[in-house]
């Protein structure tokens, strides 16, 4: 079967692209001695997160309990839940998962860390803790070393919680398209966090791993990165979000729409339910220079000059790859344009 055969919209994923996109992303990791660990927030897929762990990846990164619980049915040993995760009901069963896998989740309150303790108890389990540190994003993690240090000590204090080290993502950098500023940046939280590290340890406490990096600031890094490992997520599906950073990686993600209308604009049958918005606008692969407007069940662009006619079908590049993967039950994995496969977004909609 082709990509034409199919009704639209459809989620299709490009293998030969993404499978270069990993090349890609495999040589910066061979290159700076990081470890990855993608994020399922991107790949929202447990078939393409066993794929990046075939390929060399030592775990997987998620935002939520509900996407970690999906990663660990499947099969997936390693999971790092990089948020906090404090409410009861899911932090009793955040322990009764560290049994089946080694998980990791990040903290920032002592009050959490003895929630944690008290669930772990219970389940006679070993929950793997990151304490979050704040490099500019202002959103969670403490501010100072020293409280940093208050924290990993009490970690150390608890019988079923091991301090794994640091958790210090900059996320506000991974769409800066201001290529000076984000390399100075880059920079400037790279010193942050090699300060922090070196209190901690000057302090008596190892720390094993330094987690974060995305995407967009991953070219920034070298060998002597204090990082261990790599959050990136985006970089397999790619965005026009991230063609606005110039990046190596290509889009292999995409929409295919119908052609259903033809007038002065040539209309789709994909809209905003369809395709998200939230970064920059999507655009058509092969018309990349018309700007395209969205309302909820359309696409529309000028037809001057274009050579399509209606029930023709085209391909359409996201805005924001990871929230458009979460509009879809399935994606269809296509190589020179045949369909390889059909795969279901097992994380869509995991978002407690």
């Amino acid at each position: 079967m082709r990509i034409e055969q199919l009704e639209t919209p459809a989620l299709i994923l490009d293998m030969d692209i993404a499978e270069q996109n990993m090349k890609m992303m495999k040589e910066y990791m061979t290159l700076t001695g990081l470890a990855l660990r993608p994020h399922y927030k991107s790949s929202k897929c447990s078939y393409i997160a066993k794929m990046q762990i075939r390929d060399g990846a030592k775990g997987i990164t998620c935002a939520k309990l509900s996407e970690a619980e999906d990663l660990i049915l499947s099969g997936i040993d390693d999971v790092l839940i990089a948020n906090q995760i404090i409410e009861p009901s899911k932090i009793a069963r955040l322990a009764y998962l560290a049994g089946c896998c080694r998980l990791s989740v990040c903290v920032d309150r002592e009050e959490n860390i003895l929630q944690l303790q008290d669930a772990a108890k219970v389940q006679n389990t070993t929950i793997y803790v990151f304490v979050e540190y704040d490099v500019f994003l202002r959103r969670c993690g403490v501010d100072t070393p020293e409280e940093f240090l208050k924290l990993a000590k009490l970690i150390e204090s608890c019988d079923n919680l091991v301090f794994d080290g640091i958790q210090a993502y900059a996320g506000h950098l991974s769409h800066e398209e201001d290529y000076d500023v984000r390399r100075d940046q880059t920079a400037l939280v790279e010193k942050r966090v090699k300060d922090l590290k070196n209190f901690v340890e000057e302090n008596g406490i190892k720390v094993n791993e330094v987690s974060g990096i995305s995407t967009g600031d991953i070219e920034f890094r070298t060998k002597d990165t204090v990082y261990t490992e790599a959050q990136v997520g985006s970089y397999i599906y790619m965005d026009t979000g991230y063609h606005a950073l110039d990046l190596k990686f290509k889009s292999s993600l995409f929409v295919l729409t119908q052609v259903v209308s033809k007038n002065e604009f040539i209309v789709t049958d994909a809209g905003t339910k369809a395709i998200s918005v939230d970064q920059h606008p999507p655009v058509f692969r092969d018309y990349a220079d018309r700007k395209v407007k969205l309302s909820e069940e359309h696409g529309r662009f000028d037809s001057e000059g274009v050579d399509l006619k209606i029930g023709d079908k085209i391909l359409m590049i996201p805005s924001h790859s990871c929230t458009t993967m979460n509009l879809y039950d399935y994606m269809y994995l296509v190589r020179d344009g045949k369909i390889e496969d059909r795969v279901y977004i097992t994380g869509r909609g995991k978002s407690i």
